[in-house]
C-alpha cells in the first residue's frame, strides 16, 4: 500500500496535538481534600471577572475586568483558616464597544485615574459543602469600602500539563448596588444590580513539576 507524502506530513502534524491532548485529559484532582497546601498566586491569564447589569431593562450588559493580581493562602483541611487579597486594575475594563469602555472609565462611572484599582480582602471564609464556601471579605470600589459575600465553587486541582504548574481553580458569584460604592450615574435607568461572576486559577508558589 502505498502512503502519500501528505497523509504523512499530516501524520507528523496531530501525533504531538494528539499526545498533549492524552496527557492533558483530566489534570485536576476532584477531592478538595488532596488540594496542596500553600500559598498561590493568581494565574492573570487565565482569571476573568465578569459583570451584569441591566440596561433600560431592555437587555443585561455584560463586561469584565483582566489583568487581576493577588494572592491565595489555601488550607485545605482548615478551609477556615485560608486567605484572599484580589486586586483588579479598573482601566483593564472590557465591554466589547470601545466608546462605552472610554466612558466607563471616566469621572462620572469608575473614575479609573482617581481609583486606579478595585480590591477584594477576604475576612472570613466558610465552608458550605464539599466543594463549597461563602467568602465575606472587604471589597474596595471606587473609593468605597462595604463587605460582600461571595459563594465560591472549587473546580479543581492539579498539574497544568502546558506549563507544569500545580494550579487550584474556583468560581464565585455574588452581587453589589453600584450606588452603594458611589457608582450612581443614570441609577436606575442602568441598573444598580450588579451581578458578578469571579473565574480564577492560582499558581502554587513554587509549584512547578509537583
Amino acid at each position: 500500500m502505498k502512503i502519500s507524502r501528505k497523509f504523512l506530513a499530516a501524520a507528523f502534524v496531530a501525533l504531538p496535538m494528539l499526545s498533549l491532548q492524552a496527557s492533558a485529559q483530566a489534570p485536576t484532582e476532584v477531592a478538595p481534600a488532596a488540594v496542596q497546601e500553600g500559598t498561590y498566586t493568581v494565574e492573570a491569564s487565565h482569571t476573568r471577572v465578569l459583570f451584569a447589569v441591566s440596561h433600560m431593562g431592555f437587555s443585561t450588559w455584560y463586561g469584565e475586568f483582566t489583568g487581576v493580581s493577588g494572592k491565595l493562602t489555601l488550607a485545605p483541611a482548615s478551609i477556615e483558616k485560608s486567605s484572599l487579597d484580589i486586586r483588579i486594575p479598573t482601566k483593564s475594563i472590557s465591554t466589547s464597544n470601545a466608546k462605552l469602555d472610554g466612558e466607563l472609565k471616566a469621572a462620572d462611572w469608575l473614575d479609573a485615574a482617581k481609583f486606579p484599582e478595585i480590591t477584594f480582602k477576604a475576612k472570613q471564609i466558610e465552608r458550605t459543602g464539599d466543594r463549597t464556601a461563602k467568602v465575606t471579605g472587604d471589597l474596595t470600589f471606587h473609593g468605597v469600602t462595604k463587605p460582600v459575600t461571595l459563594d465560591a465553587v472549587f473546580n479543581g486541582a492539579g498539574t497544568n500539563p502546558i506549563n507544569k504548574q500545580y494550579t487550584v481553580g474556583f468560581e464565585a458569584t455574588g452581587a453589589i448596588k453600584r450606588s452603594d460604592f458611589g457608582v450612581k450615574t443614570y441609577v436606575p435607568l442602568i441598573g444598580d444590580d450588579v451581578k458578578i461572576i469571579i473565574s480564577a486559577a492560582f499558581e502554587r508558589n513554587g509549584g512547578a513539576g509537583l
